[in-house]
């Protein structure tokens, strides 16, 4: 990709030199759990609470996060000594920031409303709005704060673990988090937050599926009017995209970590399925041919 000199997005947030709260109860440790409990039930509880939920409003935290600090000794802030950056690891934040601007470019143009994302680097774990997450989770879109996380070594395992590496490989899974935002904008991630409890697990990973799907057909989308915009791509670009989507289709991963495959607990949808989405929207650079809930999935 010829992505060197193009505008950095200024929407990241880098935490890769922070300590996030463990997981446990809500995203913090559990040893402070029966402090937390005691505080609730005093007199002064519901303030107290209240005052929190004010607070991580207008920080933008997560209020959990922000009573564990309490607890453990004041808000203050928390900055590990034990993350040492590259050379390597600073060009690819510069590389994600390009891509994550590109796709500002892209959408802004053919969205009236499109609001732009945050993109949080991590290292290790991570607090969101959506809870407590490691690097083991992935990279993840959390609609409750419209922010994109991102741990740069899931980069190194795609290349290693997954045999999908490649720049544009790289660009696709951020375009994939991207076109998660783009659904939440449109209001299909509130209907499907609706379908919860409504229907079966089994019924309900079937929207999954669909869901994943578009925001593959999207991240197409994207890297068809970011190429007619930019000029990024070169010769194998494309076919990295593929490989990647073909990488991470979930008939292949449940086959390599199991031997089996079970349909009824894909997600994300197979590797045929993710390619074929992501060409349609590249080949098409057109949104409305990307309903993946109204059509029969082959």
């Amino acid at each position: 990709m010829k992505w060197k000199g193009k505008r950095q997005s200024s929407n990241v947030d880098d935490r890769r030199g922070q300590i996030s709260p463990r997981q446990g109860v809500g995203g913090f440790s559990p040893t402070l759990l029966m402090p937390l409990i005691r505080i609730l039930f005093s007199k002064v509880g519901l303030f107290i609470v209240a005052a929190f939920l004010v607070i991580s409003f207008i920080m933008g935290k997560n209020p959990l996060s922000l009573i564990s600090q309490f607890l453990s000794g004041g808000l203050q802030s928390e900055t590990s000594t034990t993350y040492q950056s590259s050379a390597e690891d600073e060009e690819l934040a510069q590389f994600c920031a390009t891509i994550l601007g590109n796709t500002e470019d892209v959408w802004n143009k053919l969205l009236s409303n499109y609001r732009e994302p945050t993109l949080v680097l991590f290292a290790g774990s991570v607090s969101s709005a959506c809870g407590a997450a490691s690097s083991a989770t992935g990279p993840f879109y959390c609609p409750g704060d419209e922010k994109l996380y991102l741990d740069l070594s899931f980069f190194d395992d795609m290349a290693r673990r997954m045999n999908a590496p490649g720049d544009f490989a790289q660009a696709y899974v951020i375009a994939h988090e991207v076109g998660h935002h783009i659904q939440k904008i449109m209001g299909i991630t509130d209907k499907m937050n609706r379908l919860r409890g409504q229907v079966s697990q089994t019924e309900y990973n079937k929207y999954s599926v669909r869901l994943e799907l578009q925001a593959d057909f999207l991240a197409g989308v994207w890297a068809h009017h970011s190429q007619q915009m930019s000029k990024m791509m070169e010769t194998g670009d494309l076919e990295e995209a593929m490989n990647a989507a073909n990488a991470i289709g979930d008939d292949r991963l449940q086959k390599q970590s199991s031997g089996r495959v079970v349909p009824d607990s894909f997600t994300h949808g197979t590797s045929a399925q993710r390619m074929r989405w992501f060409k349609k929207g590249f080949e098409t650079g057109d949104i409305s041919q990307g309903d993946t809930f109204s059509i029969t999935l082959l």
